[in-house]
């Protein structure tokens, strides 16, 4: 596509901004501009990285003075690609990314930026930890907006549950914090809501003691009886065992058994974050079904974080994701049965809620989704462009399945975009009040 002149206030900007404010044609451009996960061609207009508030809320006020839209970037991990538009702004937060803990306040300040993985680091130096996903270079703002449910969700709550502050940026370009007593509709949009209610700059995220954790992977072969049995046991655990679980195709991994490679496997990363002395008997419905491969160790909690994840970069994605009931075993046999069919990488993460989860009041944040057993996501990968299409199949056909096709749906893991999908995600009265709470503060890369 063609680019545009850019607008006098956008032009302006680079007068702060220097080489920080990009176009299509400075050097650098394109491996910035770059998500995650590829796909159809999506060209910016400017690529502009803050390093303050008030530079961020330059931005916002620039692009609405352009008349162009503008997206945020974090970590850039979203399925949907939503950091990347063709014509428009995009606000990348990630040279913001500066964290400090208040031990004393049990208290962590990260800005915008932040990954979850240095975040994570500089909190275990002092014993305490805020839970996130599972991969440390997903970026905090964004997990915290649509949710985050990883290794302490059942036992803290997810991320949002632990968000008890921020700096935002609103649509107008004014400079607001919220809290519970502080602009309390939007804390309650930020909560859940996902992109669109302003831009995070800084989260002030609620720490919790946690010198040391036992955790790793669990692989067993692909029998039906263990997915439903493993799912079932994480699901009756005391809160401070959470965990996900999936049925695979088994990647080349030196620890896994060379004849698993490339066929079904189950594989579980799970977590005990309660004494350590307890760990043992909190995992033996797991280990009762004689794991292949068992990696679970005493650790610290950061250590839970290392190697950052898959390395999924120029790969297409595509994911459905919704919640279920813990699998029968005919539900687990479909799920096996399914991953054994797929052309490539593929998975059925199935991420085990209650706990903490649970006792949060399904009006008090805009997460909608407390009540379910399980999360599951069928997702598939290639870095073949011309495979894209049979992917996609393959991620509609199992997810009609096992019912994540429609229905209600992870905001954070949604593979589209659409008004149904975020329908979807924010369902009836929740999205009757998340509209009402952007009417009255704006939207920023999410429909009003």
């Amino acid at each position: 596509m063609s680019i545009p002149p850019l607008h006098a206030s956008l032009t302006a900007l680079a007068e702060t901004f220097g080489d920080r404010l990009l176009t299509p044609a400075s050097p650098g451009f394109d491996a910035l501009a770059a998500p995650v996960f590829a796909g159809e061609a999506r060209v910016p207009a400017v690529l502009a990285r803050p390093r303050t508030a008030a530079e961020v809320s330059g931005v916002v006020r620039a692009a609405r003075d352009a008349g162009l839209p503008l997206t945020v970037r974090s970590g850039g991990h979203s399925y949907t690609r939503a950091s990347l538009l063709d014509g428009g702004v995009v606000l990348d937060l990630r040279l913001m990314d500066g964290v400090r803990i208040d031990q004393e306040a049990r208290t962590g300040h990260a800005e915008g930026g932040a990954s979850a993985g240095a975040y994570t680091a500089a909190a275990g130096e002092h014993g305490l930890a805020t839970g996130f996903g599972d991969t440390g270079t997903v970026g905090i703002a964004g997990l915290t907006l649509g949710g985050g449910i990883g290794f302490l969700s059942r036992r803290d709550g997810l991320t949002l549950d632990n968000l008890v502050g921020a700096e935002v940026v609103l649509a107008d370009g004014e400079i607001v914090e919220t809290g519970p007593d502080q602009e309390p509709d939007l804390f309650w949009a930020l909560r859940g809501g996902g992109a669109g209610t302003g831009v995070v700059t800084r989260l002030d995220l609620r720490l919790t003691e946690t010198p040391g954790v036992v955790g790793g992977i669990l692989a067993w072969r692909p029998e039906p009886e263990v997915l439903s049995d493993v799912v079932a046991a994480i699901a009756a655990a005391p809160d401070e065992l959470s965990g996900m679980v999936n049925a695979m195709v088994a990647p080349p991994a030196p620890f896994l058994p060379g004849e698993l490679h490339g066929k079904p496997v189950i594989m579980a990363l799970v977590c005990w974050s309660g004494a350590p002395e307890a760990a043992d008997d909190a995992l033996a419905p797991l280990r009762a079904h004689a794991p292949v491969v068992d990696l679970v160790a005493a650790k610290t909690y950061p250590a839970m974080f290392e190697g950052g994840g898959p390395d999924v970069a120029g790969v297409r994605a595509a994911i459905a994701t919704g919640f279920t009931d813990v699998p029968d075993r005919e539900a687990a046999a479909a799920m096996i049965d399914a991953v054994g069919a797929a052309s490539g990488p593929a998975v059925v993460n199935l991420r085990v809620m209650g706990g903490a989860i649970g006792r949060v009041g399904a009006d008090e944040t805009a997460f909608a989704h407390r009540g379910h057993a399980v999360m599951t996501s069928v997702a598939g990968m290639t870095p073949d462009p011309e495979q894209e299409a049979a992917v996609r199949a393959w991620v509609s056909d199992a997810a009609s399945r096992f019912g994540v096709d429609d229905g209600p749906a992870y905001v954070n893991f949604l593979g589209g975009d659409a008004p149904e999908d975020l329908a979807r995600a924010h369902p009836g009265a929740t999205g009757e009040r998340l509209r009402a709470v952007r009417a009255k503060y704006g939207a920023i890369g999410a429909p009003a």
